[in-house]
């Protein structure tokens, strides 16, 4: 990750071309720097285990039928995630990478490529920071911190978050970058958050590191189910279940 980030992204940041920059759809923004990492990153995995699959979010873009691999044992990789940041020249913005087996996450990795700061976590093994053993640690504060995205809700829907569950959190921006916002969740930062796409590491190492993260309904996060929406993480499952019991009464 840390080679990949020196070849492929930071070369990059803020020195992209007239034409290094793509809307996917829906103001979503693919660089010149996304894809060349991608690249490398599946070169240098393969060459770990190439008898699994390889599921990349370019890769998926270009292909769907790509995630069909989510079914098996995998390798999951976000070039760049934080791709909006990263092209407007502005932090934060890192690489994601996952191993999955089983529609479960076994083992996730988180790099920050301005800070170099590293998150990896293991099922059944913990959460690390930069090889220290964390616990999650919600803010402590009242009301509890939210970032709690109304991005991808109809109008309908962001007008009852407005008025149900917003007056009860001190809200916040969120990062547009997962990468950031699971270490913000375990480290004291944030309490809550409504998630979206690429979760698979960031997932497990919060959940290993003693917060939770989990469908709406209660059930479990699965990389084989990339199609269902709706995942609510927290620093605590107390303070998880407050945000659930709230969304329940939408």
């Amino acid at each position: 990750m840390q080679r990949v980030t020196e070849a492929a992204i930071l070369p990059r940041f803020r020195n992209l071309a007239e034409g290094d920059v793509e809307d996917k759809g829906g103001n979503d923004p693919v660089t010149i720097a996304d894809r060349d990492s991608e690249k490398l990153l599946r070169e240098g995995l393969v060459s770990i285990d190439g008898t699994i699959g390889f599921v990349g979010e370019e890769a998926a873009h270009e292909d769907p039928s790509v995630l069909e691999q989510l079914e098996g044992a995998c390798w999951i990789v976000d070039p760049i995630d934080g791709t909006r940041n990263f092209a407007a020249g502005k932090p934060p913005f890192g690489i994601i990478i996952a191993r999955a087996e089983g529609g479960l996450t076994q083992s996730g990795w988180l790099y920050d490529c301005l800070t170099g700061r590293f998150c990896c976590a293991h099922r059944g093994a913990g959460a690390f920071v930069d090889d220290e053993k964390i616990v999650a640690q919600p803010t402590g504060k009242m009301p509890p911190v939210a970032a709690i995205s109304l991005l991808f809700m109809d109008e309908a829907q962001r007008e009852a978050t407005r008025r149900h569950i917003s007056p009860n959190y001190e809200l916040v921006d969120i990062p547009f970058c997962a990468a950031e916002q699971y270490p913000r969740l375990g480290l004291g930062q944030n309490d809550v958050r409504t998630l979206s796409w690429d979760h698979a590491a960031g997932a497990l190492w919060l959940e290993e590191a003693g917060g939770k993260v989990a469908r709406r309904d209660g059930a479990p996060y699965r990389v084989d189910e990339w199609d269902r929406k709706g995942l609510l993480g927290a620093s605590s499952p107390q303070l998880w279940e407050d945000l659930a019991d709230l969304y329940a009464e939408l």
